[in-house]
Parts: structure tokens; C-alpha cells; sequence
């Protein structure tokens, strides 16, 4: 049988038990003092208990009301600090931020950005999640996700940060006359990654665009940038590298660019968010240190 009364009638009768009175319970309450008492009188009806004694002084509990107000007292306490905590996430600099990003980009361009972060605001705290691994962001509960290119997610924020673009690089001693085509490299060692195949590439000259796929001669295939990188620079064969780690590599000659004409188009690296309005206040601080790192650059 469902009950006649609410978890407010009940916890009116804490508040007055709290404070001694009913007047000082209803200004507390903002409510009236008749319909203060009113819906007290309607909780001990619904009950068919009598919670509190009344006299022209003061209120006390009978010993039924002692029981409810020792068990109710604590829910309505623990209600108290959710609130307040719920308060301080919205208000104040503190708790933890859950956030997902590619390896070798989050290593690259966000380490020091968050380390950054974390000195500047010492009561919150970063869960990273640095994976090469399509998470869903939703199911495991992510504040801010790092993308490359952009996906569509519903309900999401996709604010692009960088444009990167992938160059096509070998080790500086490699022979590699007389390439003049992206389709001559089918007789070329490789070294591929996954998810940064087939090669698309267009020629910043004449805007021709070629994609094409290292099917044959594949010295390495791996899953991580980092390898791929260490592999070029040993020698390993020709790879298809972003621009962010090839670009330093070549100026300090240790790769070289084969077809320099040639590069993939821009692709964004993206931070995602959340769609609404009430982002907590340390989500909403991490958003606006970044933007402000990037627009910086």
C-alpha cells in the first residue's frame, strides 16, 4: 500500500526535532507555521503514530518519534552532504576529471597542458585513459575525450584544437630514386600502423589526390606511433608519419621526406565534450585551459 505522507513530511519533523521548535523549524523551512504543523498532524494521521509532544514551551519526542528521528536523521544528514558536495562540483576547483585520449597525442601535445592544470588547482585530480582504442565515452563515464578527426557523437561539443597532416618519411641514408609518384612505392619496404591506413595523400602542387594502400612489401605492421617511429628511424622502410613527430626528426636530419610535394589533407585533433549547460565547474576550468594553451600556439 503506497504511503499518504513524503520524505518532506518526514523531513520537516527532523528539521523541528533539529531546532527545538516549530516556529524556528518553519523560518529555517521558509513555510508557514500552520502548514508546518498542519503537515506534521497529517504525518502522525498517515502514521497512526504520535511523533512529537506539544506544549506551550517547548516540543519533545515520545518514544516513537525517538526511533523515527534516529533513523531518519541520519538519511536527511547524509542527504545534507550529497547536497553539499553537489554544491562544491558545481562551485568550487575540486574533484576528479575522467579523460580519454589517443597514446602518442595525448603523450605529445597534453602532458604538460595537464600537469600544468594540476599545479594550478590542487584539489582536482585527472583520470587519464590514454588509449589507441575507440572507447565508447558515454558508457565509461568520460568528462573530455580527445579526438582525431571528428566523430560524430550525439549530444557532444567537438571544439578541433590542431590540424596535423601525414608526411611520407624514410631514414635519412635510405635510396630512394627515383620516386616521383605515390603508386611507386608498391616496391618499397614499409613500416604501417593501424588506423593510419590506406595513405591518402594530394599533391599540394597540382591537388591531385592518390590513395594508396601498403599491401606488399610491409617490413612492420604495428598499433602504436611511437614504434612505427622508432622503426623508421632505424632503417626499417618508408612509413606515413604525422607531421607533429616527423617535422622535428627531419629538421634534426635523422628522417628525410620522400615525395615532399605530397602530404595526406589536414586532420583535426578535436576535444570533446558534453552538450549542456550545467558542466561542472572543474570540467568547464580544464575546457578553457586548454583552449586558451592551443589558441596560444
Amino acid at each position: 500500500m503506497a504511503a499518504s505522507y513524503s520524505l518532506d513530511d518526514l523531513r520537516y519533523f527532523c528539521t523541528i526535532v533539529k531546532l527545538g521548535s516549530f516556529k524556528k523549524a518553519s523560518i529555517n523551512l521558509g513555510m508557514s507555521l500552520s502548514t508546518l504543523s498542519r503537515r506534521i498532524r497529517l504525518l502522525e494521521q498517515a502514521l497512526q503514530l504520535t511523533l512529537l509532544n506539544r506544549d506551550a514551551h517547548r516540543v519533545t519526542l515520545t518514544h516513537t518519534g525517538e526511533l523515527y528521528y534516529d533513523r531518519y536523521r541520519k538519511l536527511f544528514d547524509e542527504v545534507e552532504c550529497i547536497e553539499q558536495a553537489l554544491c562544491d562540483e558545481k562551485d568550487q576547483p575540486k574533484g576528479k576529471i575522467r579523460i580519454s585520449a589517443p597514446i602518442y597525442m595525448g603523450k605529445h601535445f597534453l602532458s604538460a597542458i595537464f600537469c600544468e592544470f594540476l599545479l594550478q588547482y590542487p584539489d582536482i585530480q585527472l583520470d587519464l585513459r590514454f588509449s589507441n582504442n575507440l572507447i565508447d565515452i558515454e558508457k565509461e563515464g568520460i568528462d573530455i575525450a580527445f579526438r582525431v578527426r571528428n566523430p560524430a557523437i550525439d549530444n557532444w561539443v567537438i571544439r578541433e584544437l590542431k590540424l596535423t597532416h601525414n608526411l611520407l618519411c624514410a631514414h635519412q641514408n635510405y635510396a630512394h630514386h627515383p620516386i616521383t609518384h605515390p603508386e611507386q612505392l608498391e616496391e618499397h619496404p614499409k613500416v604501417t600502423c593501424l588506423g593510419l591506413v590506406p595513405w591518402q595523400l594530394k599533391n599540394q602542387q597540382t591537388s591531385e589526390e592518390y590513395s594508396f594502400n601498403p599491401n606488399t612489401h610491409v617490413r612492420l605492421e604495428v598499433d602504436e606511433i611511437q614504434m612505427m617511429k622508432q622503426a623508421v628511424e632505424s632503417g626499417v622502410g618508408i612509413s606515413y608519419i604525422p607531421d607533429y613527430i616527423a617535422l622535428p626528426l627531419i629538421e634534426a636530419t635523422k628522417l628525410k621526406r620522400i615525395l615532399p610535394d605530397w602530404q595526406s589533407e589536414g586532420q583535426p585533433f578535436s576535444m570533446l565534450y558534453r552538450d549542456r549547460k550545467q558542466v561542472p565547474y572543474r570540467v568547464r576550468l580544464l575546457i578553457e585551459h586548454t583552449l586558451q594553451h592551443f589558441n596560444e600556439k
